[in-house]
Parts: structure tokens; sequence; C-alpha cells
């Protein structure tokens, strides 16, 4: 479906067009917002979308749009998608390994379990191994439940073409996301357990709790220090975290604490945030450790932010 006639001065809805679409633009921020930070992993460019999307919405003939959720979501994927492709060129550019931007989100985000999977650390770090169409195409129809035409409207391809490229991005993901769903209360378990060894600087615990395949990815973006590379195994990762963290008199919260949808570690020193720890847990074990510290990643911990797929 093409895109519906816009006037120049704004909604050609009549003189209650601008309130119109100021009501349907903020009853679907939620959303939108959700959309574009599940295709960029930023949320300081997320909001960048969304005002875009908010300027073209404004412009729009609501006389002529028959779903204005569906409508509004086209928008964003459109400007997600041509942000997406510049992204890139950025993140060639960073200094170490770049993670998502982590997101502090209210504590029962983590019992709905869809929401929490979409927007895990571990899924959206999996996304970054999709082209810009195919993150799209994913994100669209496995969170959202977005139908295939309205897809195709979206990102510029026919059916086809989408369809096919769904399964191909969906076989990519499959093979790469965590095997198992672990439940809040478990991944919660697995998080008081890094701490207890972590506080008590108890080696073999990290390594009670580590899967042997574990791998570290810390991100400073080269204002803080953080590792390099990529750190794998159960061994180097535990001494990492001894040798590194523990000498950093490092305060950790982590009871209450959710990112991204599921139970997190929040890292303080002198009580201020100074990163945070998010986990992939597989049969009760730890296999990723995600840690951000890039200041600039850190503006969305000390206030949540709602997510939504709905």
């Amino acid at each position: 479906m093409s895109e519906p006639a816009t006037g120049a001065n704004g909604p050609r809805a009549g003189g209650g067009g601008a309130d119109r679409a100021t009501d349907a633009f903020v009853a679907h921020r939620n959303l939108l917002f959700t959309v574009a930070y599940e295709m960029l992993g930023s949320a300081a460019d997320a909001e960048d979308v969304l005002q875009e999307t908010w300027l073209r919405w404004m412009k729009v003939d609501l006389e002529q749009v028959h779903d204005q959720r569906a409508y509004l979501v086209r928008i964003t994927t459109r400007r997600s998608l041509d942000r997406l492709r510049t992204m890139r060129r950025r993140k060639e550019a960073y200094v170490g390994p770049w993670l998502p931007e982590p997101l502090l989100t209210a504590p029962d985000a983590a019992e709905d379990v869809e929401l929490a999977e979409s927007v895990s650390m571990a899924l959206m770090i999996v996304l970054e191994t999709l082209s810009p169409t195919e993150r799209a195409v994913f994100v669209l129809r496995e969170a959202f439940h977005v139908g295939y035409e309205e897809i195709a409207a979206a990102v510029g391809k026919n059916t086809a073409a989408v369809r096919q490229i769904a399964h191909r991005a969906r076989r990519h993901v499959d093979a790469r996301r965590p095997r198992e769903v672990v439940s809040s209360s478990q991944a919660r378990a697995a998080l008081e357990s890094f701490q207890r060894a972590f506080e008590t600087g108890d080696l073999q615990g990290l390594l009670d709790v580590l899967a042997p395949e574990v791998v570290l990815i810390s991100d400073g973006g080269g204002v803080k220090q953080a590792a390099p590379r990529p750190i794998s195994g159960a061994d180097r990762v535990a001494r990492f975290i001894v040798g590194g963290l523990g000498k950093a008199q490092v305060a950790l919260t982590s009871i209450h604490t959710v990112v991204n949808g599921n139970p997190a570690i929040v890292l303080r020193v002198n009580g201020e945030i100074d990163g945070v720890i998010a986990v992939r847990v597989e049969h009760a074990r730890i296999t990723g450790l995600y840690y951000v510290r890039n200041p600039q990643k850190l503006t969305r911990i000390a206030s949540e932010t709602a997510l939504t797929l709905r």
C-alpha cells in the first residue's frame, strides 16, 4: 500500500487533524520506540527516529489512513532502516566491541516472556549479525507479528521476497540465539550466585556458575577501560572478573534490577553508575556476559523505559 497524500502545512483532515494525529502518535509511542530500538539497539537513535516519524506523521492526510498503528509502524520502520544503514559506518569506527544500549525496564517486564526475549541483550546481539533488511523483517514478523504484506510495504519489497527474507533471517537467528528460554527466576538465581562469588572473591564459585563455553563481551567505547576483544572460556572469564572488577571497589546491585526485560546487575562506584552486566543463561549457568561501561550508553539506567510489543 502506498503512503497517503500529505499536506504541506500539516494534516489535511480538518481543524481537528493535528489533535487526532497527536493522540494517535502518543497512543502508539511506546510501541514505535520498541520497534525502533529493536532495529537499532540504540535508545538515542530510536528517539531520533521517533522524532522523524512524528514530523512525517504530522503531514499525513488522516482521512486516507485506514490503520493508524500500521501506518505509524511503517514510517518508523523506514526511518529506522535509513538510520541502521548509516549506523553501520559508525560501528565500524567504534573502539572495541559494540553492545546494544541497555534500558532499565519495569520489574514486571521480566514476566512478559515474549517481550523479555525479544529485547534481551543476548538476542539483540544476534540481530547485529543480520543485514538491515533482514533485521527489519525479522523484528516486525517475529516480535510484532506484522503481516507479510504490511512488512513488504514497510521495507519496499514484494511479499514473496519478504517471506524468503523472513525464513532466512529466522534460520540465521535460531542457529545463534539461546537454545533455552529460561524464566526470570532462573536467570536471577544465576545472577545471585555470580554476585556472591564476585563479592567474596570466590574463584571456584564463579567457575561453578559460568558455563565452560561462556563468553564475556565488554563495551567501553574507548572512554572507559574494557577488554578490547571478547573473552572466552570459564577460567579466563573468571580470572578477568576477579582480577579486574574485583580490584575496583565496585558495588553490585541486582536483586530487583531488570534491564531489557531481564534480570541484570548494575555496577556502582562511589554511588555512581559505572556499568551494567546483562547475562545469557542456559541450563542454570551463565553462557554470556555483556558488560556495558560506555557512559553514553548508560543514560537509560537511571529511570525506567516503557517497552511494549502491542
